[in-house]
């Protein structure tokens, strides 16, 4: 790893494999004494569906120090149970940790040669590591979880998934009124299982329903649980705010020994602090925040320290580039998935170089000139079906970029449409695209210098009055206190503000029965089991390899949601 305010090259990543040691059967350790063998991290990198995958985990890592990347726990994404005990190639297309692929588990005696180690959980770079399953099934759970346990550090059991899916696969929120279930599936693990069990669940409807649900859990032996502070209706246009207190009643609640993270309104860096003081968890986890920004465990830093991949403007506010973000995850694509060189590359550009300096590569000129003169659609599409790439790596790149560049893109169409035609294992349209966003971010810097406050946020928006003043601080009436603290210029890496649901009412992009407005105008939440709040045509690349190796995209939820 290495510090965010210097420009990172390929060659500054760790080795794949310099300092890896084979897996060794560990002596199991469980609660508290589990989590400070860990080294106690305090930051923890969420399951997301289809995107908390090895390379987007290693640039979130990047971005931090050595010394506090080991600061950072990382789950994988969720996996399906049945699924991955059931079909080879559903494991070998979801979780890769040896060349050879996950056959069978391993036996007792059994470790995978240093040599086969690859990329999930290799010890020299992606761990700690949990691995997180979704279940209603104690057997094959277990069975899922011995194939994984060489490679991490232990097995999640998704209670919060609140997607429609999971409600008709009886799987993640929707056990939450089977407590006995719940029960045996964690107690499978924790008594048959080599490494500890965790599991990540969403508060209840009361503090007291919440605080004995979270004891069945740990009491059934769970090392750690990971607190939602939403409800499973909580979701989509609908999602609203955590309720931190909640999470505070628990750990008042809870024997001290209980390990908790807390998860839920965790937009930037800043949020992990405030998060920790105000709910007293052990841990504070980031989903959807680190989707937008992969920075957000980074410690900014130092004014006159920002490097050039740091940008800081006239009011002191700053946070990473776009194109130094997109430099760094192609570099880790190229040198840990594809294992070949990244292109030569110029410095990142800043205004005070010398003026009419040229930031583009002859070789990316090249690379250009091959994009633009592929061969027709048609054909194209033919030979993109034939060499379909299966690592979830590639697959989830457009994704990733789109959630990245998010501000970039709505402002710069061009590159959105380059990006829309990017396909997954086609390295040199990513290529392509990086250059375009290079040069918008060029651009902006320029602008920025012509005319700062062209940049800085509306002055409808610093006009508070004093009754606003209130209703920000009350954190539920209003997202304008979060947009004027987390807006930056559209190259720097950003959250997404999602409207309250209210707001969402107001404009137009909810709407409700006269029985859920007022539910929701009386502080419920409005959201019908089953409903995810959003609709979304079509399959992702992800789902197009599964359905094509015969696996049913109606069983598994929906790339880049963010399951419980």
């Amino acid at each position: 790893m290495n510090q965010g305010n210097n420009e990172a090259s390929s060659d500054a990543l760790p080795a794949l494999l310099a300092t890896s040691t084979p897996p060794r059967k560990r002596r199991k350790l469980s609660g508290r004494a589990f989590y400070e063998s860990l080294g106690s991290p305090k930051m923890i990198l969420a399951p997301m569906v289809d995107q908390s995958e090895f390379a987007w985990r290693l640039l979130s890592r990047s971005f931090m120090t050595n010394e506090s990347s080991k600061n950072l726990l990382a789950y994988t994404p969720m996996l399906h149970s049945r699924l991955f005990t059931e079909t080879t190639k559903f494991r070998d297309h979801h979780f890769q940790p040896t060349r050879a692929g996950l056959k069978s588990p391993y036996k007792d005696e059994e470790i995978p040669a240093v040599s086969d180690l690859y990329l999930d959980g290799n010890p020299s770079i992606d761990r700690p590591l949990f691995v997180q399953f979704c279940a209603n099934s104690p057997d094959e759970l277990l069975e899922a979880a011995k194939y994984v346990q060489p490679f991490c550090d232990a097995v999640d059991l998704n209670l919060g998934c609140p997607q429609g899916i999971a409600r008709r696969g009886n799987y993640g929120a929707f056990l939450q009124e089977d407590w006995n279930l719940v029960y045996s599936l964690i107690n499978r693990l924790h008594q048959d299982l080599d490494i500890p069990v965790t599991a990540k669940m969403r508060i209840l409807e009361t503090n007291e329903r919440t605080l004995e649900y979270a004891k069945v859990i740990v009491s059934a032996g769970a090392s750690i649980i990971t607190v939602h502070g939403r409800q499973r209706d909580q979701k989509g246009h609908k999602t609203g705010l955590a309720d931190w207190s909640v999470l505070r009643y628990l750990r008042e609640n809870l024997p001290s020994d209980t390990v908790i993270f807390a998860n839920g309104n965790i937009l930037r860096y800043q949020d992990i602090d405030r998060c920790l003081k105000e709910t007293g968890a052990d841990g504070v986890m980031s989903a959807e925040g680190n989707l937008y920004d992969p920075t957000i465990f980074a410690k900014p830093p130092d004014v006159g320290d920002d490097g050039r991949e740091y940008w800081r403007g006239r009011d002191g506010k700053g946070g990473y580039r776009m194109d130094a973000v997109f430099r760094r995850y192609m570099d880790i694509i190229y040198k840990y998935v594809l294992e070949k060189p990244s292109p030569e590359r110029n410095p990142l550009f800043l205004s005070s170089d010398a003026p009419g300096r040229n930031t583009v590569q002859p070789q990316q000129i090249l690379i250009n000139e091959s994009v633009d003169e592929q061969p027709p659609r048609k054909k194209q599409k033919r030979a993109n079906k034939q060499t379909k790439p299966t690592s979830p790596n590639l697959l989830s790149m457009q994704a990733h970029l789109f959630h990245l560049l998010r501000p970039l893109v709505s402002k710069h169409t061009d590159v959105r449409d380059a990006l829309a035609r990017s396909r997954a294992g086609d390295i040199l349209a990513f290529e392509k695209v990086l250059q375009m966003v290079e040069k918008a971010v060029q651009k902006g810097l320029i602008e920025y210098d012509l005319d700062p406050a062209k940049f800085e946020i509306a002055s409808e928006l610093n006009a508070v009055t004093e009754e606003q003043k209130v209703e920000d601080e009350s954190k539920d009436e209003s997202s304008l206190a979060t947009v004027r603290q987390c807006k930056r210029p559209w190259w720097v890496c950003q959250p997404y503000v999602r409207p309250l649901p209210k707001e969402a009412l107001q404009n137009g992009s909810l709407t409700l029965s006269k029985k859920e407005k007022q539910k929701l105008f009386d502080g419920g939440t409005i959201l019908k089991d089953g409903d995810t709040g959003l609709q979304r045509k079509g399959l992702s690349e992800r789902e197009e390899v599964d359905e094509a190796d015969g696996v049913p995209h109606a069983e598994i939820p929906k790339q880049s949601m963010v399951c419980g």
